[in-house]
C-alpha cells in the first residue's frame, strides 16, 4: 500500500498548507505547472516526486519533468500529463494515448478545477487535483490524497487549502 498526495498547478507556490498534507504521502505526485525548480526541490526533500511538465513550466524544469508519464502503482496503471481534458472532452491526443496505453487511472491538471470521475467507455479513472498556488481563475485550492492497494485507489479524499490569494 503507498499513500498519495496529488496536486497540480503550484504556480511557484510550495507553502506550509500544502508541505503538510506532503509530509505523510509514500509519494507525491504532480500533475503540471510546477512554476519553478524551487516546488520541485522542495518535494523532493520530502517524499519521491512523480510529474510532469505543464504549460507554464520553463526549460528548466521540462528538461527533468517529461511531457506524459506512465507508471505502474501497487498493480494501478496509471497515465499523467498537463494539458488533456476528461471523459468525453479530452484532447485528441490525450484519447488517442488512452485508448493505446490504456490506464487504470488518467491524471492531468490544468483547468484548476477538482474532478474525480469515471470514464464509463475506456473503463478509466479521471482524476484533476485542482490548483494549490495562488494564481489562477480558481476560488478554492485544493489537492487529493488516497491510496493505491492490490490495483485499487482507496480512501480518496478531497482537501480544501483555503481561498486563493489567501496566503497565510
Amino acid at each position: 500500500m503507498k499513500r498519495i498526495t496529488l496536486i497540480s498547478d503550484t504556480h511557484s507556490y510550495f507553502g506550509e498548507d500544502v508541505l503538510e498534507h506532503c509530509r505523510d504521502a509514500d509519494e507525491i505526485w504532480h500533475g503540471g505547472d510546477f512554476g519553478s525548480m524551487d516546488v520541485i526541490d522542495a518535494l523532493q526533500e520530502i517524499a519521491p516526486l512523480k510529474g510532469v511538465y505543464g504549460n507554464i513550466d520553463a526549460k528548466n524544469i521540462r528538461a527533468v519533468m517529461p511531457l506524459n508519464l506512465e507508471f505502474d502503482c501497487e498493480g494501478a496503471r496509471i497515465f499523467m500529463t498537463h494539458i488533456g481534458g476528461y471523459p468525453g472532452r479530452y484532447k485528441k491526443r490525450v484519447h488517442k494515448l488512452l485508448t493505446e496505453i490504456r490506464p487504470d487511472v488518467y491524471i492531468c491538471g490544468h483547468s484548476h478545477i477538482l474532478k474525480v470521475m469515471p470514464d464509463k467507455e475506456l473503463n478509466i479513472l479521471h482524476i484533476n487535483p485542482g490548483a494549490c498556488g495562488h494564481i489562477g481563475f480558481h476560488k478554492f485550492r485544493t489537492l487529493i490524497k488516497f491510496e493505491v492497494a492490490d490495483g485499487k485507489l482507496e480512501n480518496m479524499r478531497a482537501v480544501e487549502l483555503g481561498l486563493r490569494g489567501a496566503i497565510s
